[in-house]
């Protein structure tokens, strides 16, 4: 998943600047789960404070899953469901393979209700192309397509393709605290 990211801010002298303008650091293909890919674009510390001068990049520093206060920003392409399905799929080499790739994340995933997990953020999902199914603990399933957008508030859920073409969306997650 080759991704350009291109980061702006305010420069030395006070005026608007390129700061860099690449292939975004994170992004990251599977192998045991062909047509899975995830990039980490942007994160942010809680209190990010804008400034002149060099912007810190922090996708190199933190984990898929930000913590109060923190933001990230990411790309995800979900193959269809049928991948993982099929009978040669390794699905421990593919929860290996997931945890070392996609560190903070891959530990919020359920053992016994596989694609299920929760994290303490509230997200904003788009998808960019494709279809996906969001799976709830209820047992609702809604479907969402092209530019339609979920908001969730750090509820238990799960991404199901059901389509036989790949789905990407784009997150933003917003680390915060959970009452009680």
């Amino acid at each position: 998943m080759q991704i350009r990211r291109i980061v702006a801010g305010v420069g030395a002298n006070g005026r608007s600047q390129v700061f860099t303008d690449g292939v975004a650091p994170r992004a990251v293909e599977f192998e045991s789960a062909q047509g899975f890919a995830a990039a980490l674009l942007w994160a942010t510390s809680a209190g990010e404070v804008l400034g002149q001068g060099a912007v810190a990049d922090r996708t190199g520093q933190t984990g898929f899953v930000p913590a109060a206060g923190e933001t990230l920003l990411m790309f995800v392409t979900f193959p269809p469901d049928a991948v993982m399905m099929r009978a040669d799929f390794d699905g421990a080499a593919f929860g290996a393979e997931f945890a070392q790739k996609v560190p903070g994340l891959a530990e919020r995933f359920e053992q016994d209700h596989p694609g299920m997990h929760t994290t303490e953020s509230i997200d904003y999902d788009v998808v960019l192309e494709g279809e996906i199914m969001l799976e709830l603990d209820d047992g609702a399933q809604v479907l969402l397509r092209r530019h339609d957008v979920a908001v969730q508030h750090g509820n238990r859920h799960a991404w199901r393709n059901h389509t036989d073409q790949p789905a990407t969306m784009l997150f933003v997650l917003m680390g915060a605290r959970r009452a009680g």
